[in-house]
């Protein structure tokens, strides 16, 4: 599984050119999610997401998790993060969970978020939908989390 964590001002997901959801600051949360992944990979890696220190304190230094500034998260979902480009220059996409059983996965990740965050502190787009998102890159600060 893997996630591409960005710490946000604000995020927005449009979803098949019809709704919109909307968080203010905090993270924004791509999720892929792979052939080789366990259900432990979802609990370990919403943990490790709600809780990487990578918001400023009072000194300006990075020791605050988005739960210390009371933030918001956005889950979207991207099987594109399980992409090999090791051959050619077309991406393979081999690696990545069939959408079934990638679905569930993905809501137990989102699930694990908010038995951490709270679960109205929690917004997500649609899993398999065509979604535009727009955002505020804050830093930027982008980090990727991987459970293998």
């Amino acid at each position: 599984m893997i996630c591409c964590v960005q710490r946000v001002d604000s995020a927005a997901v449009n979803i098949n050119a019809e709704e919109e959801r909307n968080i203010g600051r905090g993270l924004l949360i791509f999720i892929g999610v792979e052939k080789s992944d366990g259900e432990n990979s979802c609990s370990w890696l919403a943990d490790k997401a709600c809780g990487l220190r990578i918001f400023e304190d009072d000194n300006g230094k990075m020791s605050n998790s988005v739960q210390d500034i009371d933030g918001e998260i956005m889950v979207i979902s991207q099987f594109t993060l399980s992409a090999s480009c090791k051959k050619g220059k077309r991406p393979d996409f081999s690696n990545a969970m069939e959408p079934e059983r990638a679905k569930m996965y993905y809501e137990k990740f989102v699930n694990e978020c908010k038995k951490i965050m709270g679960s109205g502190k929690v917004k997500t787009g649609e899993f398999g939908a065509y979604m535009k998102i727009s955002l505020v890159n804050d830093g930027p600060v982008t980090i990727l989390l991987n459970h293998k």
